[in-house]
Parts: C-alpha cells; structure tokens; sequence
C-alpha cells in the first residue's frame, strides 16, 4: 500500500481502512483498454483553493504541450472559476464546489456521495484520459466515476487502488512538481519544450486595473495582502502596517491592499495609518481578474503564504512572501526575484495548516512573531534596487 501523506491519526486510519477494501478495484489495470497515444478528450479536476490551482499551472502547460491536439475540461470550485477561465491552455471551465473545501461552509455545496454522483454525469462524454491533481480519497472516486479510458492522480491522500496511474506525492518537492510529473509519468516523459505557465489576463480586465491604479501617480507601487486566511498563517496586521508605513515614508512608494470583504477589519488597520492618497484598497467589488491585473502591474507584492501570492507569481510581479507554519519547498514563488522570509524553529515548519498544533492556536505561532520588520523590509529594498537598474 502506498504511504498515506494525512496527519490527523484518525482521518488516515479511515482513508488505509478504504484503501484495503478498495484493493480489489486495482485488477482493473490488469485488463483496461490501451489507452489511446494522443487522448482526444481530457478532464482535469482541482477543486481546491486558488493557491492549489494556480501551482497546478505548469503541469496544465505541459498536458498541452504532451497533448497538443486534445480538448482539456477543467473542473474547479467556483471561488476560481475566473481565474481558470485565464488559464490558456484550457478550452472548457466547468465549476464543483465540494463542500470540504467552501470557506466559509456554504450549506449548498456537494458532499462526497454529491461530488460522486456528479462524476457519473461526465461519463457520456467519453473522456479517453481523467487527471485529479490532488491527493484526495473523494475526488479519486469521482475520476474514477467518470468513465475515462484511463485515470490518474496521486495516491497518498487515499484511493489510489481506483487509478490505472497512481503517483506518489512527494512532500520533499514542490506541490507544482508532483502534478508536473504526475503528467509526465502518464505519457512517458516530458515535452520537447518547457512550456511557459502565465495566466492570459484579458485586455480589458488591463484596462481596469490601470485605471484604479492611476490616481496613486509615479513611483513604486508595492502590493500587500494583509490577510494570511488562516490565524496560524497570519503575520502580525502591525507588522504588515509599519512595512506600509516605511515605503511611503523611506521610498515614495504607493501602497496596494488587496484582500476580500472578510478581510475589512485587518485592511482598516493597515489603512487607517496611511496617507488617503498613497493607498488604493482593492478589497471591495473589484473582481479576481480585474485585482490579478492590477497585482501584474505593480513593482512588488508583499504578502504571507496565500493564494495571491502564488497570484502575483503567476502574473511575474516578484514577492516578499512570510512564511511561517508552512514548507516553502513546498509552496514558496520561485520566480528569480522572489524573496521568502522566515525563521529556522525545531518545530517549523510542521506544515499542519488545517489542524494546527493546540501550542500554536489561540495567538500568533512562535515561527510569524519570530520574523520581525528589518529582513522583509531589506527584501524588499533589494528587490526595488535592482529594479531601478533594469
């Protein structure tokens, strides 16, 4: 059996115990069908948050580029059915919201037996090739149910025994890396090229983000997403205000906040400290596009370990990301301007995110209140200084 990369105890006696009644479904292999070389039809699912998809980018670039001729169907939840619809090497958008993922818990998403039984409907479209690209015991049901003449994903969240090609995620390398070679492995190799991965963001949605932008006038505009969306992820909003402070006062530089309504209280306490004129506020009625457009257009993106930071990254606006719990082998930017700070602890990173340690929950985790102002703050200099000589 493969190794089940789940940390709650319980949860992964559970997914083992279905793993072994599962076994059996593993002899299907044995006597599938050949699969076609070229698949015609693809169905892809990623209906985690956008941070998920958005690290998902290079292997869709690269299914293209091993699959040039085939329709791709991606399946998302519709928090990112925006930003899937600028994904450019995807021809159809379909959203699934399955109620594990919904933040905040949204009574009329699909539970698993719901998230199955959809599944089922996809099946007259005669997929010849079904990808999930996360590790989950539900959603490898649901590929398997959609009737591909073959199915893959990754085995160590459960269900691998349901999949012709079942990968192992490794926890060592980037989440980007295993749906690359989660690709690679099924069609036996890379792409002649290195595909490039950028989001295709829509003229006018441009258009928009620069006029917003505009009143802010010349100068740096550095982008800051206050909000880390959990607590156990969440820098100090004082922190994040002093750094918004210091760019105004030590480098004329604009401050852009981003976030969404849920975010109101921590943006005001950023903003209350700054000049009216040297802030714009994108939290409020401002689509995902149209602010992905506007952080594409900025000289520097500050901002914890969050989806729009792995955004920022794929618009090509270098980051100053914080991180904290969170394995930056796993999730950090790697664009060549990219900067992450963070502090070596015994404990960090323990990458339990969902179910964090009880030492950790209640006030800030030691692995944020360690990281002070001065290594951000010099991150940042270093990325606007060697701007200013390009």
């Amino acid at each position: 059996m493969s190794r089940l990369n789940i940390y709650d105890r319980r949860e992964r006696a559970l997914v083992a115990a279905a793993d072994v009644l599962l076994a059996p479904a593993a002899l299907r292999r044995a006597v599938r069908r050949t699969p076609r070389a070229a698949p015609r039809r693809i169905l892809c699912l990623r209906l985690e948050r956008i941070g998920d998809l958005l690290m998902t980018l290079p292997a869709l670039a690269e299914l293209r580029a091993l699959a040039p001729g085939a329709a791709i169907d991606l399946v998302v939840g519709d928090w990112n059915a925006e930003i899937a619809g600028a994904i450019p090497t995807v021809d159809r958008v379909e959203t699934l919201n399955a109620a594990w993922l919904a933040r905040p818990a949204d009574p009329a998403a699909s539970s698993a037996p719901a998230v199955a039984a959809h599944a089922l409907r996809w099946r007259p479209r005669r997929y010849d090739l079904a990808i999930n690209f996360e590790p989950d015991l539900r959603t490898n049901l649901a590929v398997a149910l959609a009737g591909a003449r073959r199915t893959a994903g990754f085995s160590s969240g459960g269900g691998g025994p349901l999949l012709d090609v079942a990968a192992e995620f490794d926890t060592r390398v980037h989440t980007a890396d295993n749906a690359v070679s989660l690709v690679r492995t099924i069609f036996g190799g890379p792409a002649d090229a290195p595909p490039t991965s950028r989001l295709q963001i829509p003229d006018a949605e441009r258009t928009r983000a620069a006029a917003l932008l505009a009143p802010l006038g010349a100068g740096p505009k550095v982008g800051i997403h206050v909000s880390g969306g959990r607590a156990v992820k969440q820098w100090p909003e004082e922190r994040f205000r002093a750094v918004a402070e210091w760019l105004i006062r030590e480098r004329s530089a604009s401050v852009v906040l981003t976030g969404t309504p849920a975010d109101r209280a921590q943006i005001d306490a950023v903003r209350a400290a700054l000049p009216p004129g040297r802030v714009s506020d994108l939290s409020n009625g401002v689509g995902l596009l149209t602010v992905a457009a506007a952080i594409e257009q900025l000289d520097l993106f500050v901002t914890g370990d969050t989806g729009p930071m792995h955004l920022a990254h794929a618009v090509g606006t270098p980051v100053v990301a914080i991180f904290g719990p969170s394995d930056p082998r796993r999730y950090a930017p790697r664009g060549t301007r990219d900067a992450v700070i963070r502090v070596d602890l015994p404990c960090s990173p323990c990458n339990r995110i969902r179910l964090p340690p009880a030492r950790c929950t209640g006030h800030v985790p030691d692995c944020l209140t360690g990281i002070d102002t001065a290594p951000v703050l010099a991150a940042i200099d270093d990325i606007l200084k060697a701007q200013a000589r390009c």
